[in-house]
């Protein structure tokens, strides 16, 4: 075992502050990176404060994480030290159930091992994330990030990028098609950035006026309020896709009637209570109301390609490390252009 400096929360009514962890040595088939930059997803803050509950404290947020490789096991042959690196949201899995056959570790039938407040495949070890100097991570779960790109704005890639990504692709997002984003923020800038880059004509939705400079900086190529009822007649049966990134209580039929048919409304945010869903609107158009996670490490690793070959990183503001409670505070009121990651320099300083 190495101990390592960290950031934790040991109460869920406690800020986060530094501590300390023991990572483990480095086995045949590890890889240990040093941890550069880490982004702040809002999944930490709900996990910090066990708004999810399940909270294993103390809790070592993070799970969008950049690094270089520091140190491999004897097995390792995809990585070599001074490698520039990621971690996303899960560190194994099962490695045998069909999902994990069928490259879609994030749906692993027995339970993967997420990066943080969750367990290694030994269901013993709980797993501590990247508010913290390094991480060691079995070889199949790390992946190769091009130096071309700036690496701060890469972290967040590893969640909010696949997140968005992943869906875009399954439900075949090209040319022509179009399609609308809901909520400008984490999720949303990446979903704008993504569906512009595969050629879709986007539309921004959003409640906020003055989200609508931004979304053009981004890509969209339209903005509508959705708060002004005319707007929402103007678009009825207008989108093939829908990107839904809003976590907050909201109408998902006032969306799926802006659907053509046979479109599809993807969920990606998970609002804090069921809401109706009327069956006309999925049945009158053939439409479809569905969810998408994260990507398995074969599709995160093709989309972190795809984001170096078209030059997209995420919008970010970089802070220490001991400005993250003020960081946290300032996500839940929608105060950042759109995710904030630490420089683990101030860690380790």
């Amino acid at each position: 075992m190495t101990q390592v400096k960290a950031y934790a929360a040991e109460k869920a009514d406690k800020p986060v502050g530094p501590f300390k962890i023991d990572r483990r040595d480095v086995g045949e088939n590890d890889v240990e990176i040093e941890i550069l930059f880490c982004g702040v997803c809002h999944s930490d803050i709900h996990t910090a404060r066990n708004e999810w509950g399940g909270t294993m404290y103390p809790v070592v947020p993070g799970h969008e994480i950049v690094g270089k490789v520091s140190k491999i096991g004897d097995k390792v042959k995809n990585h070599k030290v001074g490698d520039t690196v990621g971690v996303g949201c899960f560190v194994d899995s099962c490695g045998h159930c069909d999902n994990c056959e069928d490259d879609l570790e994030q749906y692993c039938e027995n339970g993967n091992s997420q990066t943080y407040n969750s367990k290694l495949q030994d269901k013993k070890t709980i797993t501590y994330g990247g508010y913290s100097t390094h991480i060691v991570v079995t070889e199949k779960f790390v992946l190769k990030v091009s130096d071309k790109l700036d690496l701060a704005g890469v972290a967040p890639l590893l969640c909010a990028g696949i997140t968005t990504y992943s869906p875009l692709k399954h439900w075949n997002c090209k040319k022509g098609d179009k399609v609308a984003v809901v909520g400008l923020g984490g999720l949303g800038h990446m979903a704008v950035k993504l569906a512009s880059s595969m050629g879709a004509e986007v539309t921004m939705l959003s409640r906020s006026p003055e989200k609508e400079k931004d979304a053009e900086e981004l890509g969209a190529h339209h903005f509508m309020l959705t708060t002004e009822k005319e707007n929402m007649e103007k678009m009825a049966n207008s989108f093939d896709l829908i990107i839904n990134t809003v976590s907050a209580k909201h109408d998902y039929n006032e969306y799926l009637a802006l659907l053509r048919t046979n479109g599809t409304m993807v969920l990606l945010g998970v609002p804090p209570e069921a809401l109706p869903v009327a069956a006309p609107n999925l049945i009158f158009g053939r439409r479809s109301l569905v969810g998408s996670l994260v990507g398995g490490i074969k599709e995160t690793q093709e989309m972190l390609d795809y984001c170096a070959e078209h030059n997209i990183v995420s919008d970010i503001e970089m802070i220490n490390i001991d400005k993250i409670n003020e960081a946290y505070e300032r996500t839940l009121k929608g105060d950042v252009h759109y995710r904030f990651v630490i420089d683990m320099a101030s860690l380790k300083n």
